[in-house]
């Protein structure tokens, strides 16, 4: 999986978006915070969602809660006991290769962080929702991967991109529109003239002001405190190992002993509320969505993902003049 893009993976991403239009199976944590967030998602997302019972999907939801309960005394600890090994021998010049892509060096700049392989079943998970149709592409190959293709399938320095369609909505308004759920915009950036060549304008240009919108770095990621870890980023290529019988993913781990460090790489649900993930007694676990009891399959509507930018310029004059 080294240079460019494997072309039966990439066939097979295309399979799974095209699947996806069609809308798509999702795995979600029940149980879990909040029980107003899973009643809006059924009934606004979930196909035929709007037609059921909502007392029923909250009586669902507070077994599951129950269930979450009693775990707190049968497995408390189980997320601190997560087994980690080193990545060597043959697979560090992987490491140095990853440690020197730009998008790497640029999502990894601020914490103390190893490349190890985890423990899957221990990963706390502070997403509440895979779908299954992006795990299908690769479940028939995964069991069969040399640890190398398995190093590239967690990391990956080259992969295929979802595709992306633009749209102008009026003169300064643009939506930008993917399928992928890692679709994003970037940080503006100041551009050089000798930066953006072969540009015509009606006069000189001073510089460009430009707004990305991509994807991000993709790499999978997650954040330990003492012994935990919880995962950050490849939710649904953890969920692919695991399907595919796996008991460990390569991962980025990056360390953190305060609030503030933990601002700099979390997601949201995470930093609000630090302590549950990392200090509760039985956290959501990546193994959850493999329990009955806790984890519910749906079928939800086709989903696209937006990003609209809209383009203001104002002009002044200033003196010096109070």
């Amino acid at each position: 999986m080294h240079g460019r893009p494997n072309l039966s993976v990439t066939r097979k991403a295309e399979e799974t978006l095209l699947e996806r239009s069609k809308g798509a199976d999702l795995v979600w944590l029940l149980g879990q915070p909040h029980l107003g967030d899973y009643l809006d998602f059924v009934k606004g997302k979930a196909i035929g969602g709007a037609d059921q019972d909502p007392r029923k999907l909250a009586d669902e939801w507070r077994l599951a809660n129950d269930v979450y309960a009693e775990l707190e005394t049968s497995e408390a600890g189980y997320a601190d006991e997560t087994r980690r090994r080193p990545v060597g021998g043959a697979l560090k010049p992987l490491v140095r290769r990853l440690e020197q892509n730009p998008w790497f060096r640029d999502s990894f700049d601020n914490l103390p962080y190893a490349v190890e392989r985890v423990e899957i079943d221990r990963l706390v998970a502070s997403q509440i929702h895979v779908e299954r149709a992006f795990t299908k592409p690769f479940l028939a190959r995964l069991a069969a991967m040399s640890e190398e293709e398995l190093f590239d399938f967690c990391l990956p320095v080259d992969r295929p991109h979802p595709p992306v369609t633009v749209t102008r909505l009026s003169g300064d308004r643009y939506i930008f529109t993917s399928p992928s759920t890692d679709f994003r915009s970037h940080s503006p950036r100041v551009l050089r003239t000798d930066e953006i060549p072969n540009i015509t304008s009606s006069g000189p240009i001073s510089a460009f002001v430009g707004i990305a919108v991509g994807f991000g770095s993709n790499f999978l990621s997650a954040v330990r405190s003492d012994s935990r870890i919880c995962l950050q980023n490849g939710y649904h290529r953890t969920y692919a190992l695991r399907c595919a019988g796996l008991k460990y993913a390569y991962c980025v781990v990056e360390d953190v002993t305060r609030k503030d460090e933990l601002k700099l790489t979390a997601d949201d649900a995470v930093t609000e509320d630090p302590e549950f993930y990392f200090a509760s007694k039985r956290p959501p676990l990546i193994k959850d969505f493999f329990d009955r009891r806790l984890a519910k399959r749906m079928r939800i509507k086709p989903m696209q993902n937006h990003v609209e930018v809209e383009i203001k310029v104002r002009s002044s004059i200033a003196t010096d003049w109070n």
